[in-house]
């Protein structure tokens, strides 16, 4: 599967005033109308039963530069609290308290609408109820490395 080039996400909900988050690159969009996505978890990763529990989320597109944070959410022990002093991630709220990566290339506020088992995943399907758009060049993984993007192809 590394031989299809994908963006980077972080995957953060809040839950009791704590951001915790978790790297995924299974992420699609699923339907224009309504806007719909899906992102894919692990069953076993602690933010799947956030994800369940909270029903609100947040994907935060990576840029380039933020590889760091991509590294530090991937990894399984890690501490959620020590995020910004360990990989520099810092985090605005939404309305709803849905936890925003500052310098994300793009951030959707999402509502779970179904869960599916699939294997040892869960592909969790959510409706996007906010969407922010910033300039910049997205973070790639590609054969277990990450990637700027180049030029473009006309």
């Amino acid at each position: 599967m590394g031989t299809f080039a994908t963006g980077v996400t972080i995957i953060t909900v809040d839950l009791d005033g704590e951001v915790h988050g978790m790297t995924a690159n299974a992420f699609a969009s699923v339907s224009l109308d309504p806007l719909l996505v899906l992102v894919c978890v692990d069953r076993t990763a602690r933010t799947h039963t956030h994800l369940q529990t909270k029903k609100r989320f947040g994907i935060n597109v990576l840029c380039h530069d933020q590889r760091g944070i991509s590294e530090y959410y991937a990894r399984p022990e890690r501490s959620d609290s020590n995020a910004e002093r360990e990989a520099g991630a810092r985090f605005d709220r939404t309305v709803h308290g849905t936890p925003v990566l500052h310098g994300a290339l793009a951030y959707l506020e999402c509502r779970l609408q179904s869960a599916w088992e699939a294997g040892d995943h869960t592909v969790f399907i959510a409706e996007v109820e906010d969407v922010l758009v910033r300039e910049g060049d997205p973070l790639i993984f590609f054969r277990g490395k990450y990637w700027r993007i180049g030029e473009a192809i006309r």
